[in-house]
């Protein structure tokens, strides 16, 4: 029973990631391919199915591949990324948002860009 669990949980938080990243593919500020990345983890024990079809998705299944067998962020992707959280940064700067919430975003931004940063390009 405990196993039956774990997989329908595994399959509910790929299916949520695999939504989030379809939603960060129209909008800017959600990374696409991280979440899709964690789907594919959350699939492994969820839906091999799915797993598999994430994997063999012409645009996004080379990223999760790329980014399981090398660890690796290609630049293309870390310029887009780390573009799009200064894009929201900026942003909430601009809609004026209070400065706990800005603080909070800058630092976590940072260690996110930071980590980005040194992934391998290839």
């Amino acid at each position: 029973m405990v196993e039956r669990m774990s997989k329908y949980v595994h399959l509910t938080l790929g299916g949520f990631c695999v939504a989030l990243g379809l939603i960060g593919a129209v909008l800017p500020v959600l990374p696409t391919t991280g979440f899709l990345i964690l789907a594919a983890f959350f699939f492994t024990k969820g839906s091999p199915r799915l797993r598999m079809w994430l994997l063999d998705h012409a645009h996004f299944g080379p990223l999760i591949r790329n980014w399981e067998e090398t660890g690796a962020i290609p630049r293309r992707i870390k310029i887009l990324s780390i573009s799009m959280m200064a894009a929201s940064f900026v942003i909430c700067l601009i809609l004026g948002l209070p400065a706990y919430v800005l603080i909070a975003q800058a630092v976590l931004m940072s260690a996110g860009a930071a980590y980005i940063l040194t992934r391998p390009d290839r």
